[in-house]
């Protein structure tokens, strides 16, 4: 089968560039896809990380540290950008403007300043796809727990819980880096970088909370910085948002929680979902594990497990009796991303999609309702801007 294929350059060589393009070199794991994508420029400030792309994709043809040479490039079609928080606003704009389909690192901007010059970009351009970079919901069981609430097994929803939990920073002698730096990372902390983790189902589903309060918390206040010095560490390491969410079957309580010191925990995704006539959750530390409870007036209370095999959005080799893992959600995510850059959203193979601009919108409006919140010890009214989908 012919496959159009879909020429990326990568911003940002760290960690989750290199994830996404081993993404790419993974893509015959995926069955039946007209579409591919294809990795033919590089990009970062650091040129010493260019070897390891080189030496494993040939179809690279750009090398650079200006990523206006980048976008200047008529054979790169879209871009995967992961660079700091504070580099987004100017990045992912650019990009925008020169025509190439975006998905951007969360947060979507340090700040909802800086959110607000990306939408006035996506709104100006007719750029072929903007999206923000979310995977945990690619997960079997967060498709299983969708499915049950959208058919309305919860009935009237009593609670929601949304959590990411991790342990990196548990370790006070581990060196600080940018993420740690509030001039970088922004004043959300820990809330910029795992707020829309959380958040992603939540908005898709509609559940916008009306008002928040917050309590953030500053953990670890100096760490050493590598060279012999200790200074400080100005970034929120928890956080925990009690957010009221109106529905038309009455308001609901939700609670998100934002953990960079987590003992025990490594990258844990956990949804809960709490319902008068049945209740479902899901958490990524237990991948095969799915959990439901259906009750009926005076009837008997009981939790069921269900044990999820490989059951993906997009069709993979994989058997079924297999578990699936994070670099499998990141492939389903990049599989949604090229569907959608294609065929456009009504067209999709399966209908759920990649985070939108409008949805990062949303999230920076309750993260900074829950910065507020917590400097004034009250609850605050989220603001959430006039955006498109």
């Amino acid at each position: 089968m012919a496959q159009q294929v879909i020429r990326f350059g990568i911003i940002g060589l760290g960690l989750m560039g290199r994830e996404f393009a081993s993404a790419a070199a993974r893509w015959a794991h995926l069955l039946d896809l007209p579409f591919r994508p294809e990795i033919v420029a590089i990009c970062d400030s650091n040129p010493a990380l260019f070897d390891w792309y080189t030496s494993n994709f040939s179809s690279i043809q750009q090398t650079t540290s200006d990523y206006q040479a980048l976008l200047a490039n008529p054979a790169v079609d879209a871009v995967y950008c992961a660079v700091p928080h504070h580099l987004h606003a100017a990045i992912y704009a650019d990009i925008i403007h020169a025509g190439k389909g975006l998905l951007g690192e969360k947060p979507f901007g340090i700040d909802a300043a800086a959110n607000a010059q990306i939408l006035a970009a996506v709104q100006a351009e007719s750029a072929p796809l903007v999206a923000c970079s979310s995977e945990f919901p690619f997960y079997p069981g967060v498709k299983a727990a969708i499915d049950f609430v959208q058919a309305g097994h919860c009935g009237q929803i009593i609670e929601v819980q949304a959590s990411f939990f991790h342990s990196s920073d548990l370790n006070p002698n581990k060196p600080l880096n940018w993420k740690r730096i509030a001039s970088m990372n922004g004043e959300y902390g820990c809330m910029g970088d795992l707020g829309m983790h959380v958040l992603h189902v939540p908005l898709r589903m509609g559940w916008l909370p009306q008002r928040v309060t917050a309590q953030l918390s500053n953990i670890v206040t100096t760490r050493p910085d590598g060279k012999g010095a200790t200074v400080a560490c100005d970034t929120w390491d928890n956080a925990v948002i009690l957010c009221d969410v109106p529905h038309p079957d009455g308001a609901f309580p939700m609670t998100l929680k934002t953990y960079r010191i987590a003992p025990g925990e490594t990258n844990t995704w956990v949804l809960e979902v709490t319902g008068m006539s049945g209740c479902v959750r899901f958490s990524t530390r237990y991948p095969k594990s799915f959990y439901t409870l259906q009750y009926t007036a005076g009837g008997v209370q009981q939790w069921r497990e269900e044990s999820l095999g490989y059951a993906s959005r997009y069709t993979a080799i994989t058997g079924g009796i297999f578990e699936f893992g994070f670099s499998d959600a990141l492939l389903q995510m990049w599989a949604a991303f090229c569907d959608e850059y294609v065929n456009g959203r009504a067209g999709m193979r399966q209908p759920f999609y990649c985070a939108t601009p409008a949805e990062a919108a949303q999230h920076h409006a309750l993260l900074t309702a829950a910065l507020a919140s917590h400097v004034g010890q009250a609850s605050t009214t989220v603001g959430y801007p006039s955006v498109g989908a």
